[in-house]
């Protein structure tokens, strides 16, 4: 019997773990990525040095080590690798959806991996997970840092020194966000909220673990020093939240990464993204490149075009850029959620994810991210793999980037060197790095041709003067950048948004757009615009929340299921 096809808009890590759940399920399935090579936000740019100029060369194969610079163009931050290993120990017929989500051997004091191979017997095969410590080093604006690093000796002692005050209030802290991340995390974090009941269900539980107040509000609860209040709100900004409009529920980040720690792949997150590729092809899969998705086909019941608002509506296929279509019995999008809605769906055939609706749906914030390649000679600089530099403002810039949507004079970043721990990602004698700041979408009209690069040569100055990288200036050799500009054209994100509809209350849980349209059928999401929401772990559990639901409307085999 000839398998049922499916088609998948977008290579990125949700659209790839996707795809590989979809062929070990039995479908033929076809992911279509609009450009030249996999990854979407994970996307890698390599530059090597060209007749004396460093230029950036477009292939989809690795360079060879110290060949030139080789950048992550997003996700850098790696957690919960049993995730990973359980994509890569998929197989046809074997597609482990009914499995325990968190087996045993995952969790408890054994479960994290701190030094050597953190990658599985399958990930293995495909690629190199190593542990990282500290998970972030937090630099804050008088020259003071924070070592976060999930050790319960090392993180009570630095409080000790840091804030003392804040001893008794740490302990609180770890047992409440305990509390969230076993209910929240463990026991609902596969939970597909596709319905008013399932959401009502556990609404007592989160009122309970006050887990509905701000993150910020909620840190706020155990810690007077500002210190300790920013170290412990601050994560999610890297999945595209502002800590004082989040849910508390998102203190379970703290959990997650104290119980597994945090990880990075050997080659950079492009290598993961690779091996997710060569695991989709080994299963059959089909990956296309240069291959933009301009609509999405619909039919009804009797394969006609439908007719009105209420007419029946069932996806079946695509057209791409060059004017050819493609069929399916399925079509997922690993795109932006407001994109994929507005721009491939008519509006005549979308009463729940209208245009209306879409369009107030608040999206998270943009990024500046800077691209850097120096010369490492002589240099002595306290900085690891992960960095956090906050500047002189905490409340005050995240309400500039979220509420008044300003570009403020001041700004904190994330600075990611990853050639400290791969030194192959590097020419012999260079570091390569980039380093991210959190700006407002383009709702805020900002002008980013004109201040692009005087706001990046800014965020250089800083990192020379302020001492992180001396003499940066004089050691550069190459550098480049992106802005909201980059999300809202090349990546097709709806204002220029770096991860999806922001992360609050109202866009949690059954308020964030469903893995299953309700508009259309055999249509559905995947990803960080999808149920749970952003972040490298969570785009890989909304892969398998929706392979559920495709196995659920498909009436899947249950002996295949695991």
């Amino acid at each position: 019997m000839e398998s049922r096809k499916a088609i998948i808009i977008g290579a990125g890590i949700g659209g790839l773990s996707l795809g590989i759940r979809l062929q070990s399920l039995g479908f033929s399935t076809t992911i279509l990525e609009k450009l030249d090579a996999p990854g979407g936000r994970a996307y890698v740019r390599k530059v090597v040095q060209q007749d004396g100029v460093w230029s950036e060369v477009k292939q989809r194969a690795p360079l060879e080590p110290n060949q030139g610079f080789t950048f992550d163009m997003g996700p850098t931050v790696i957690t919960v690798p049993h995730f990973i290993e359980e994509l890569f120990a998929l197989e046809q017929g074997k597609a482990m959806l009914s499995t325990p989500d968190y087996p045993a051997h995952v969790l408890g004091e054994n479960a994290r991996v701190r030094e050597g191979n953190s990658g599985g017997e399958q990930t293995s095969k495909y690629v190199q997970l190593v542990p990282i410590l500290p998970f972030y080093r937090i630099y804050f604006d008088d020259g003071t840092f924070f070592d976060y690093d999930g050790d319960p000796i090392s993180t009570r002692t630095q409080i000790k020194a840091l804030a003392p005050e804040d001893s008794a209030g740490y302990e609180r802290f770890h047992a409440d966000a305990r509390a969230i991340f076993e209910r929240g995390f463990l026991e609902l974090g596969y939970t597909h909220f596709g319905d008013v009941g399932s959401m009502l269900k556990v609404v007592p539980d989160l009122l309970k673990l006050d887990a509905v107040r701000t993150l910020f509000g909620f840190a706020k609860k155990y810690f007077s020093n500002p210190k300790m209040q920013q170290v412990f709100s601050f994560e999610t900004l890297l999945v595209g939240g502002n800590p004082l409009s989040v849910p508390a529920i998102y203190a379970m980040i703290h959990f997650v990464e104290k119980t597994w720690g945090i990880h990075f792949a050997m080659g950079g997150t492009g290598a993961l993204v690779n091996g997710f590729v060569k695991k989709f092809e080994e299963l059959g899969g089909t990956l296309r490149c240069n291959a933009g998705v301009t609509s999405i086909s619909l039919k009804n019941e009797l394969g006609a075009e439908p007719v009105g608002r209420f007419s029946r509506r069932i996806a079946k296929g695509v057209t791409l850029e060059d004017g050819s279509s493609l069929e399916a019995d399925l079509v997922v999008s690993n795109g932006d959620y407001a994109n994929t809605y507005m721009k491939l769906i008519p509006s005549k055939y979308r009463t729940w994810n209208s245009d209306a609706k879409v369009k107030i749906s608040p999206q998270s914030m943009s990024l500046v991210v800077v691209y850097f390649g120096f010369k490492a000679d002589g240099l002595e600089t306290n900085l690891k793999h992960h960095n956090i530099i906050l500047g002189p403002r905490y409340e005050e810039l995240l309400k500039d980037i979220f509420g008044r949507k300003i570009l403020a004079k001041d700004f904190s970043q994330y600075l990611h060197i990853p050639s400290l721990t791969d030194p192959s990602l590097a020419p012999v004698g260079h570091h390569v790095a980039y380093t991210l700041v959190p700006v407002p979408h383009n709702g805020s009209r900002l002008d980013w041709e004109l201040l692009g690069q005087p706001f990046v040569d800014k965020i250089l100055r800083f990192l020379d003067e302020r001492g992180f990288i001396p003499n940066l200036r004089e050691r550069l050799v190459y550098q480049s950048f992106i802005d909201p500009d980059y999300f809202a054209t090349t990546l097709s994100s709806y204002l220029g948004n770096a991860f999806g509809p922001e992360p609050i209350l109202i866009q949690s849980a059954f308020f964030r757009p469903h893995n299953r349209s309700e508009d259309i059928e055999r249509f559905y999401m995947v990803g960080a615009g999808a149920q749970p929401g952003g972040g490298t772990p969570s785009v890989m559990m909304s892969a398998k929340m929706t392979a559920r639901l495709i196995a659920e409307d498909f009436k899947i085999d249950s002996s295949i299921l695991g």
